[in-house]
């Protein structure tokens, strides 16, 4: 129910919107679907419905539509949603359930854990990193089942939808960092298979990094977005305040990417 009700909130916030403005209605692009249904994926299992309803107004109105709508956007609509609602309302976007319970359980996330220093390491949370690939653990609707995330990131790779370049240099530099400074034994003793099988690093990596209109147009400029989102999430996770960075990482590099095409500019052949 939640997805539904954020991805009818999109689809009707961008069709009042245009209609309102006397605008040509567009939502059979399929783009507000689109981020209706990333933004749910971004909420817990047990969010109130009306959270995917605001999340998916502030998302489409105000981080897309306000800016021109598609195409001239400068933040991933999705995840400027997702900060609103963490910045709004942090307690329904921080209570997590336990997978395949229904009583509402409430369980914290494996990042929570270990930011609250509960648990020094995966054996203390009682998860193995299995636990972590098939999503038996607490999260947000579509963050935990990783490998169904690297199955559909496949499935673009193939269709030729994205490319490797932003997802494979922000999961791997997020594993690099996390390793050597991830653990309070020392440098290079961190968790490089927690850290990039926990939280949202392969949802934002692979379906909202790789977002065709606030992501680098060069290859080597999408490498560059991929290592420094990377950075980023691996210094808030260990020293910032939240648990996890993915979200914030990938809102601060979609400001910087017209700096990153201006400096990086795809080859010209001829004359």
């Amino acid at each position: 129910w939640l997805v539904i009700a954020s991805v009818l909130s999109a689809v009707a916030a961008e069709a009042f919107f245009q209609k309102a403005r006397r605008q040509k209605i567009t939502v059979y692009d399929g783009s507000a679907f689109m981020t209706g249904l990333l933004l749910a994926y971004n909420l817990p299992p047990h969010a109130p419905l009306w959270i995917g309803v605001a999340g998916s107004f502030f998302a489409v109105v105000i981080a897309k539509q306000a800016f021109g709508g598609l195409g001239r956007n400068i933040f991933n609509p999705a995840l400027a949603g997702r900060a609103f609602l963490l910045a709004a309302w942090p307690k329904h976007m921080t209570t997590f359930t336990k997978p395949f319970v229904y009583d509402a359980v409430t369980q914290a996330t494996p990042l929570n854990l270990l930011k609250e220093g509960k648990a020094g390491n995966i054996a203390d949370m009682g998860l193995s990193y299995f636990d972590l690939l098939i999503g038996n653990r607490g999260g947000s609707l579509g963050e935990v089942y990783i490998l169904a995330l690297a199955l559909g990131g496949l499935y673009l790779l193939y269709k030729r939808v994205i490319t490797w370049h932003t997802p494979l240099s922000f999961i791997l530099t997020v594993g690099v960092f996390t390793w050597a400074f991830g653990s309070k034994e020392g440098f290079f003793h961190g968790d490089f298979l927690f850290h990039i099988l926990s939280g949202g690093l392969f949802l934002g990596a692979i379906f909202m990094a790789t977002d065709y209109v606030t992501s680098p147009i060069t290859k080597n400029g999408q490498i560059i977005f991929g290592v420094c989102c990377g950075l980023l999430t691996g210094v808030i996770r260990i020293w910032g305040g939240y648990p996890e960075g993915v979200c914030y990482s990938i809102l601060i590099m979609n400001a910087a990417v017209p700096l990153i095409d201006r400096f990086i500019q795809p080859r010209r052949y001829g004359t």
